[in-house]
């Protein structure tokens, strides 16, 4: 199984970004999906999670009510809408997929807002 985030760059501070996490392999039976970001020195901290058929989605309270948490299971792609970035947003993001009863990262994606 492979995680593939994309969508990160540099935007200025109330700009929007959209991440993306492609899971490939032996993706029959993915359960919940998840975004973490880690910030430099700080401690990986969860983001945002979905529920196997996206019915049910969690945030993080620093971000509850400006990022979106959705899923496409036909094409097996998470995504993350980020809008009204902070400069406190920076991290790199990284998404993690149960599958089978194993965990799976991507290896993240570089989110700077610049203030």
């Amino acid at each position: 199984v492979q995680l593939v985030e994309s969508g990160g760059g540099l935007v200025q501070a109330g700009g929007s970004l959209r991440l993306s996490c492609a899971a490939s392999g032996s993706t029959s039976t993915i359960y919940s999906m998840a975004w973490y970001r880690q910030a430099p020195g700080k401690q990986r901290e969860l983001v945002a999670t979905i529920t196997a058929g996206g019915g049910r989605t969690s945030y993080a309270d620093s971000v509850k009510g400006r990022f979106t948490i959705s899923r496409d299971n036909a094409d097996n792609t998470m995504y993350l809408q980020m809008n009204s970035l902070k400069p406190e947003d920076t991290a790199v993001y990284f998404c993690r997929a149960l599958i089978l009863g194993h965990y799976y990262w991507g290896q993240g994606t570089q989110v700077t807002v610049s203030s």
